[in-house]
């Protein structure tokens, strides 16, 4: 508690001082004199103590008041006492506004903070991720010019939002996120953008399930079912045909096991776009285990197969899918590469992005054919993938995991000159890294 200082007890001060220097003046026959000199006195000292608070206010870094006795010691401590009122309140403040972005990053869905007028004033991590905003650079822009979508500007200005809306990622198109606003204070608005693909696309993926497995399990059922019904009624089976018929039942019946494995894989990816940037998925080592299947799978064709891996670059994701779409990539390599050809898998910061990709110098693939490698089924060449048991699913698997890390596949190639695939994750993903290369690449 500090003291207070009234009206009636500095106007008491003042007037005993003039008193005792009418008394001065009286004494020495000089009233006038004295109290003109007392009263430049009083107004220096006051400019003198003024000069003193202006200093302690905005000049000195010391919380502490200057040193002072009477009325300017009181209104030292007062204003001391307030201003140590204040930097607590800051405090608590700054733990709230603390505690309020802990929660909303630990938050499933991207949240964006804007103003009256929908400029950002704070987004979240996911927001940065999924909608593509930048932190701080954005800080101020309005959220109309940078989410430009029609359907998504219609329901902002429309200042009705007691339904969502479902709109289109501006960083997938493949993504559906649905957009809700909360006015909560007086003045700002919560945006919450929640992906709901995986709900919008369920009944699709269905009956994409039932017709893909329908169509291509016909033909290697019809083999075995042809087979069996050749067999003789009477037992004698010629020995011959026992061994090609054993031979290719078995053939066959291994490709529907694998086709049915790889739908699964298919379908449990896109059901699986929930919490993708949780962990942080060491990718060194992964690749590190791929690379010793690889030399297993490589045994019959002996490619010389390079690995350029940035040992610290690490991302956030799913390591599950991550895996799956990189072996994909590599296993293909081997696969549809004349024996014996050079395959280089590289692993590293570019752009200040994480780069993967995957070189070859392979038969190249007609440009024709490129937009549509990552359908499901479709094959450049249907004899080839047969031969070499392609299920014609492999990079339909990797279209959908790069499509939950926000990112898509790249394919460049040249007929007889080979071919590269690759992807690039956002540097907004990207855990761990070398300094040198990130610094390389500013």
């Amino acid at each position: 508690m500090y003291n207070t200082v009234s009206w009636s007890n500095i106007l008491l001060k003042v007037a005993s001082f003039f008193v005792v220097l009418s008394i001065v003046g009286l004494i020495l026959d000089a009233v006038f004199m004295v109290l003109f000199f007392g009263a430049i006195f009083l107004l220096l000292r006051t400019y003198w103590q003024l000069r003193k608070l202006e200093k302690w206010l905005y000049r000195s870094k010391k919380m502490t008041p200057p040193t002072a006795q009477g009325t300017w010691g009181y209104v030292y401590d007062g204003i001391y006492h307030l201003q140590r009122r204040h930097r607590r309140k800051q405090k608590e403040l700054s733990r709230m506004v603390k505690r309020f972005r802990e929660g909303s990053e630990a938050l499933p869905d991207a949240t964006v903070v804007l103003d009256n007028e929908g400029s950002i004033t704070w987004c979240n991590k996911l927001a940065r991720i999924e909608l593509g905003l930048r932190w701080p650079q954005d800080s101020g822009r309005r959220i109309d010019n940078l989410i430009r979508h029609p359907k998504f500007i219609a329901f902002f200005h429309s200042n009705n939002y007691n339904q969502p809306v479902e709109v289109a990622s501006p960083l997938n198109i493949q993504k559906i996120f649905e957009y809700r606003i909360v006015p909560y204070g007086e003045e700002h608005l919560l945006l919450i953008a929640r992906d709901i693909t995986g709900v919008t696309q369920l009944e699709q993926m269905r009956r994409d399930f039932v017709a893909n497995v329908s169509h291509e399990l016909r033909t290697p059922l019809t083999v075995i079912n042809g087979y069996l019904e050749m067999l003789p009624d009477n037992g004698e089976i010629p020995k011959e045909f026992l061994s090609r018929a054993v031979s290719e039942m078995g053939s066959q019946s291994k490709r529907m096991r694998t086709l049915i494995e790889e739908l699964l894989v298919l379908s449990r990816i896109e059901a699986n776009a929930e919490g993708v940037f949780d962990k942080i998925v060491d990718v060194p080592k992964v690749l590190e285990t791929i690379e010793s299947e690889a030399k297993a799978l490589n045994k019959e064709k002996q490619h010389k197969i390079t690995f350029d891996i940035d040992s610290e670059l690490r991302v956030y994701g799913s390591e599950s899918e991550l895996r799956s779409a990189f072996s994909n990539l590599i296993f293909n390599a081997i696969h549809y590469t004349k024996a014996p050809g050079k395959i280089v898998v590289s692993w590293k910061i570019e752009n200040c992005q994480a780069k993967f990709s995957v070189i070859d110098n392979g038969e190249g693939i007609p440009s024709l054919h490129l937009s549509r490698l990552t359908e499901r089924f479709y094959r450049v060449d249907k004899a080839r993938s047969i031969k070499t048991g392609g299920s014609g699913l492999g990079l339909a698997i990797v279209k959908h995991v790069l499509a939950h890390h926000n990112s898509k596949l790249d394919i460049q190639s040249k007929v007889n000159v080979g071919s590269e695939f690759s992807f690039e994750l956002s540097d907004e993903i990207i855990a761990s890294a070398k300094p040198d290369a990130l610094m390389e690449t500013n």
